[in-house]
């Protein structure tokens, strides 16, 4: 049954109305069908489902509004114009384009890009977390790069080891949120690439799932399906023990999660996006997925309104286990690059730490973590010069 009144369909911005809840121009009103006219500018649906979820429908409108009911039994009905049934036509299944070549990001100036030195807001905010060790392994294992203004790039990298391309994000290193600001807007490497002349103006991104190259390297992991590329990088470094992949955005799933085909898998949604990807994952049979009810189970009412993620409750269960740890700020080291203090649990490495220099601490630790060292006794030794050195 067609029903009288229905959604106004899109016919560019001025079919768009101005939301009575969030005052948004993302307001689709409800349209009679027999004279073209919106019922009023209160009755219907916000776009925004999540941040607003605005829906008034002509039911509860006409319940508020009895006089502008319309008169007769059949106001529900839809007109006869719609009801007329069309012509039979045999449908045209369009036949699918042979995929073309996978444009892949030039490695040679990809690589020069995942480093430590300068240090991004992002991993300055890992830091705070994480061990430095653990913070220095995950740039390198997420192959995450740096811009020269301290931006985070996450690389969408395939099972052949493509570089597909890279989203560029600044973060607030204290608190790690990203910087909602104009002068630093999300956007995608490879159109900086373009303008340098790295790759040609005709070159065309085709996403991957963020972390996908993890998949063959560790093929008996159970995966971890996130939302944000942030997320999958701070819950690796908590729990590294699974394959941490994130789908770039709530509605970001489809075709590239065909990889995931004979993989055991856990989807961790976000707060906001539980019952959509829910619903999504019901209707993926050829995929083994289980969507987690943690964030479900454990979050506020004030969770819910700031849209939390599984990272945001990890962070916040290993503070309160950690009330001790304090928030150490970046600090200049020799060299003159920003590099955080380093606090050294195991007293035989905090004791010979002092003989180095700062640049060359997490490389001792980890020598002596790794290996079980035991030193047997530590001196300084002054440099001699040389008569026959040029140094």
């Amino acid at each position: 049954m067609e029903h009288r009144f229905q959604l106004a369909p899109y016919a560019g911005k001025a079919s768009r109305l101005v939301c009575p809840n969030c005052g948004r121009r993302e307001f689709v009103p409800y349209i009679d069908t027999e004279t073209g006219e919106i019922i009023d500018e209160t009755c219907g649906r916000c776009n925004r489902e999540s941040n607003c979820g605005y829906h008034l429908t002509p039911s509860q409108y006409f319940q508020q509004h009895p006089e502008a009911r319309p008169q007769g039994d059949d106001w529900r009905q839809a007109p006869d114009w719609l009801k007329k049934q069309q012509p039979y036509r045999k449908p045209v299944i369009p036949q699918p384009k042979p995929a073309g070549p996978i444009c892949e990001l030039p490695r040679e100036i990809v690589e020069k890009t995942i480093r430590m030195e300068p240090m991004s807001n992002f991993v300055k905010f890992l830091d705070t977390i994480l061990d430095p060790l653990i913070s220095e392994g995950v740039v390198f294992l997420y192959n995450l790069g740096v811009t020269k203004a301290g931006e985070t790039i996450f690389y969408q990298k395939d099972r052949k080891g493509r570089y597909r391309g890279g989203k560029v994000i600044q973060y607030d290193p204290v608190t790690g949120h990203r910087v909602k600001d104009s002068a630093y807007p999300v956007y995608w490497v490879h159109q900086n690439f373009m303008r340098q002349g790295y790759i040609p103006q005709d070159w065309k991104m085709t996403q991957c799932l963020f972390g996908e190259h993890l998949l063959d390297e560790y093929p008996d992991r159970t995966v971890c399906l996130v939302e944000a590329e942030k997320t999958a990088v701070i819950c690796d470094g908590f729990m590294p023990e699974y394959i941490w992949l994130a789908t770039g955005g709530k509605t970001q799933l489809g075709e590239r999660l065909d990889v995931l085909r004979d993989r055991e898998v856990i989807a961790f949604p976000d707060i906001d996006a539980f019952d959509q990807w829910s619903e999504y994952f019901n209707g993926r049979s050829d995929l083994n997925v289980s969507v987690s009810t943690l964030l479900e189970d454990n979050a506020t009412e004030e969770d819910r309104e700031a849209q939390i993620d599984i990272a945001d409750l990890l962070i916040r269960w290993y503070r309160a286990d950690n009330p001790t740890v304090p928030y150490v700020p970046p600090v200049p080291s020799q060299g003159g690059t920003e590099r955080p203090a380093t606090e050294f649990t195991n007293p035989v490495v905090a004791e010979i730490a002092r003989y180095f220099s700062p640049e060359h601490l997490p490389e001792v630790a980890a020598l002596i973590e790794d290996f079980d060292l035991v030193p047997v006794s530590i001196q300084h030794i002054e440099p001699q010069e040389d008569e026959n050195s040029d140094r």
